[in-house]
């Protein structure tokens, strides 16, 4: 239940991302569309905050990936509200960090699955 949750919800914000930004919002004005962005943003953060503390009864991999994605939708909130453009930019690269890490556990833990075996810690 953990993983399908996962997938579906965050597949689920790709699509409502671009609904809420190219559809609804695509006729305000940056300044209409930043404090709303910032809301989304915050409570997708909210949402991967408790994903992150169900993660805990997973492999620490898991926990990583959790825990990066949290911090990234938080960074980009308060970039979205305007607090400085260094916060988006630190989401960005820590959108980065989340994106290596998330490739590398799916990988261990596929790879791990498939040979039956340890063959790259997740711990």
């Amino acid at each position: 239940t953990f993983g399908a949750t996962a997938f579906t919800s965050y597949g689920c914000f790709w699509f409502s991302y671009y609904l809420l930004v190219d559809v609804f919002l695509a006729k305000t004005t940056p300044a209409t569309i930043s404090p709303i962005v910032g809301l989304y943003l915050f409570m997708w953060g909210v949402f991967t905050l408790y994903m992150f503390i169900a993660s805990l009864a997973g492999p620490r991999a898991l926990w990583v990936v959790f825990c990066l994605l949290f911090i990234t939708f938080f960074l980009l909130s308060f970039g979205a509200w305007g607090w400085s453009t260094a916060f988006t930019t630190l989401g960005g690269y820590a959108g980065i960090l989340t994106a290596l890490a998330a490739m590398y556990t799916s990988f261990a833990i596929v790879t791990n699955a498939n040979f039956k075996r340890t063959v790259l810690p997740v711990a």
